[in-house]
């Protein structure tokens, strides 16, 4: 009788056991909590995507599609091999933040010559100054003065394979020297390659009704390339590359008055952030298996970095190249919002004055540029002289609002080779 009283309080000890045991396990949750979200892509060396001609600024920051000018070099070589100038010449000049400093600016300086009838090579230097940074140790020391920049050296080769279209690669190096070396004695600067892929089409002038006509259209594939890497512990940025496509219609009333109508957009072939999240242990304090915010009590952190929709970008940047069609949290619509557009008009008189509008637009979850720009253009034999200005119509102020940027061109040779 003893014996079967122990063996029935031992097995009621063991039932509690158990049903404290499973009670506990059932109660030990996790949840993930999301981290505040940001859907706009970043890149490093942005400044390549800076319009650095006064021509391109003024019809909304496009070029891809225009008509063949000196500064073709950063929207669309292949256009090169359509030059009716044996060579060109162009320098520009954009003051940047320029209301609150008057050392940042991005210079160019670019080079083009048709080796014949069918091809044409030319260089470039894109330099990005961020101005003087001056260092004391203490208020008696002589300032230590930095200088971070950043700058791209580019090559390129277009080939006219017809009378209608042609295509062109382009070698990009890039240098960014951002580090301080008075505070970090082994800082060095970052550098990495692109390649670009581009053609253009042109059409022969074509009989309208009341007017001559001429279709226009390209595309380019920008800074295909390893990522950067600023230090040795750091984390590797990817190239801002870009897919551009554009057309247009030139519109040609008589030999002195002629209109060209322009539309571009642009995407960044760089993986979408994901939404990411932080899983927290938790007390599930009524045992229904999900976190109730005010009933439950957050514990440790097991993960910062919890992907909750979208892809890990954590990818080489071919794989990025692909993976960015189709990797938006948001889906399909997500994916269209992250193409800009712009649209851009040009009015020439005899080919030696020009007047220009454009308008640039971003999805405001994407950076949110929006801006309007104007420019003018005068010719005097050889020598152009381009001027831009723009406004910003977005709640986001640009670095470059209310700026003039200047451009200064020469064609040598200028109608040494015809259209077609």
């Amino acid at each position: 009788m003893i014996t079967f009283q122990n063996n029935q309080n031992l097995t009621s000890i063991c039932a509690l056991f158990l049903i404290a045991l499973f009670s506990t396990t059932a109660t030990a949750q996790t949840t993930i909590r999301p981290n505040e979200d940001t859907r706009v892509i970043t890149t490093g060396v942005p400044f390549i995507l800076i319009a650095s001609d006064a021509r391109a600024a003024g019809m909304g920051d496009m070029g891809v599609a225009t008509s063949v000018d000196a500064y073709s070099q950063q929207w669309n070589p292949s256009k090169y091999a359509f030059s009716e100038a044996k060579s060109g010449f162009g320098v520009s000049y954009t003051p940047y933040l320029s209301k609150l400093v008057n050392d940042i600016f991005l210079g160019n300086v670019t080079y083009f010559n048709r080796l014949n009838e069918r091809s044409a090579f030319a260089v470039s230097l894109k330099y990005f100054s961020l101005g003087e940074i001056e260092l004391r140790a203490d208020e008696f020391s002589q300032p230590l003065i930095e200088q971070p920049n950043e700058l791209t050296l580019d090559a390129s080769y277009a080939l006219r394979l017809s009378d209608q279209f042609s295509m062109a690669v382009a070698l990009r190096y890039l240098r960014s020297d951002l580090k301080i070396q008075a505070i970090d004695v082994n800082a060095k600067a970052a550098g990495s390659f692109g390649v670009d892929i581009a053609g253009y089409y042109q059409s022969e002038e074509e009989a309208y009704n009341d007017f001559n006509g001429r279709w226009r259209g390209g595309f380019a594939i920008q800074n295909l390339g390893p990522k950067i890497k600023y230090d040795e512990g750091g984390r590797e940025n990817f190239l801002p590359t870009n897919l551009r496509l554009g057309g247009g219609f030139d519109f040609i009333f008589d030999q002195y008055n002629r209109v060209n109508i322009t539309a571009e957009v642009t995407k960044l072939l760089v993986p979408t952030p994901p939404v990411y999240g932080t899983e927290y242990n938790y007390t599930d304090t009524n045992g229904n298996g999900v976190y109730d915010e005010g009933t439950d009590t957050l514990g440790a952190i097991e993960n910062n970095d919890v992907i909750i929709e979208g892809q890990d970008p954590n990818v080489e940047f071919l794989p990025g190249v692909f993976q960015s069609f189709n990797d938006a949290p948001g889906g399909f619509s997500e994916e269209l919002d992250e193409f800009t557009w712009a649209l851009g008009a040009e009015y020439l008189y005899q080919d030696s004055f020009a007047l220009r509008l454009g308008y640039f637009n971003e999805n405001e979850l994407k950076g949110a540029r929006k801006f309007f720009a104007m420019g003018a253009g005068f010719k005097y034999t050889t020598i152009n002289i381009d001027l831009s200005y723009l406004f910003s119509a977005s709640k986001v102020q640009s670095p470059l609002e209310n700026t003039l940027r200047f451009s200064l061109s020469f064609n040598i040779g200028d109608g040494e080779y015809t259209e077609y």
